[in-house]
């Protein structure tokens, strides 16, 4: 298989909290279904979102065979929807490469959680290695940087080297904000020298999408002959060969339109 087209999407709506960083107290109205602080739910709102992008995702053109996720609970709850309604068919791997690490009260669900992929038991795939598990001591940018275009490395290389038909696929991603903006840098190649620059917009539930530039899918996966991981991604370079950006943040499958865009 050759990866053509990569879907990324933010989780939907969640369940609001308040979190101590210094403490890693936490507070919200509802419990977390992990025991782990901040790793919160979909509110009932986002619930719905979720069931609305589930049918945006049925619909997408080549159809997804894989699905990666970040392993925070609002991640895997908002693409529940759009796994069963592909079937079985799909694979589905929980990845902590794409996750989020923002602040120190929250690096231990990285350690805690990466084995624990509680809503994907049953499919295909949950004895999955992670690409790489993000530093317990917390990262910088250009670290998270990094961090996300390794990641992506080790996740297109896995399904071009797919033993199936040699066709073109789509994969999607479900991850958080900052992430989301990482990965499309990672893809493009076009790192801002101002990192709050806004480039890719991160809108709960929404769709990003990214084409493989056709010259190089093919040659990319020739060349990788020393293992994943290559993260000379920038100048225009783009991870495994680069990709351009059709669609960014788009959400006309939201009854609500886009939300929550950063």
């Amino acid at each position: 298989m050759v990866v053509a087209t990569i879907f990324v999407t933010r989780h939907a709506f969640r369940v609001a909290y308040t979190l101590n960083a210094a403490t890693g107290e936490y507070h919200t109205n509802s419990p977390t279904p992990t025991s782990i602080p901040n790793d919160v739910p979909l509110s009932a709102y986002g619930v719905g979102q979720s069931k609305e992008l589930a049918i945006a995702v049925g619909g997408l053109d080549p159809p997804v065979t894989y699905v990666f996720s970040s392993p925070f609970y609002r991640c895997l709850q908002t693409i529940e929807p759009a796994i069963r309604r592909l079937g079985e068919y799909v694979k589905v791997r929980v990845d902590n490469g794409i996750g989020f690490v923002h602040i120190l009260a929250a690096l231990y669900l990285i350690l805690l959680w990466k084995d624990k992929p509680l809503i994907f038991e049953a499919y295909p795939g949950s004895d999955y290695r992670p690409s790489c598990i993000p530093s317990p001591s917390g990262e910088t940018i250009a670290e998270l940087h990094d961090r996300v275009a390794y990641a992506l490395s080790c996740i297109i290389q896995a399904v071009d080297s797919d033993t199936g038909a040699e066709e073109e696929v789509s994969i999607l991603i479900c991850t958080h904000a900052a992430t989301l903006i990482a990965i499309g840098r990672c893809l493009t190649g076009n790192m801002p020298s101002d990192v709050n620059q806004e480039d890719y917009l991160a809108p709960c539930a929404g769709l990003t999408k990214f084409v493989r530039r056709k010259a190089s899918a093919r040659q990319e996966l020739g060349n990788r002959k020393d293992g994943a991981g290559n993260a000379d991604w920038k100048e225009g370079k783009g991870v495994a060969g680069g990709w351009n950006c059709e669609l960014n943040g788009n959400c006309d499958h939201l009854a609500a339109g886009a939300e929550r865009t950063c």
